[in-house]
């Protein structure tokens, strides 16, 4: 499912929300789930899960052109999504 395909269940799922409307809801909660991870926060939906951001420390490589020669990857912050328990019950086929 992409994001036009959500919008359009979305406007028909939710009573009075046009394509418009829903578009705007989904861009405002994306936009303000990403202002959170940058800022370092946690965004927690109960039973859905948590969106976090973590730091992926340097490390060694190896160059993929050259494998005799090392290199070191930069340390980077990355988006971290954990599963909420109702989320995973229905994944699981509990529920």
């Amino acid at each position: 499912m992409n994001k036009a395909q959500l919008i359009e269940k979305i406007s028909q799922t939710v009573n009075g929300v046009n394509k418009n409307k829903a578009e705007e809801v989904i861009d405002a909660l994306t936009d303000t789930i990403v202002e959170e991870l940058k800022n370092d926060n946690e965004v927690t939906l109960t039973g859905f899960g948590t969106f976090l951001s973590r730091t992926r420390y340097s490390r060694g490589g190896v160059n993929p052109q050259k494998p005799s020669e090392r290199i070191t990857i930069p340390a980077v912050k990355v988006a971290k999504f954990r599963t909420g328990y109702n989320l995973k019950q229905v994944l699981k086929g509990k529920r």
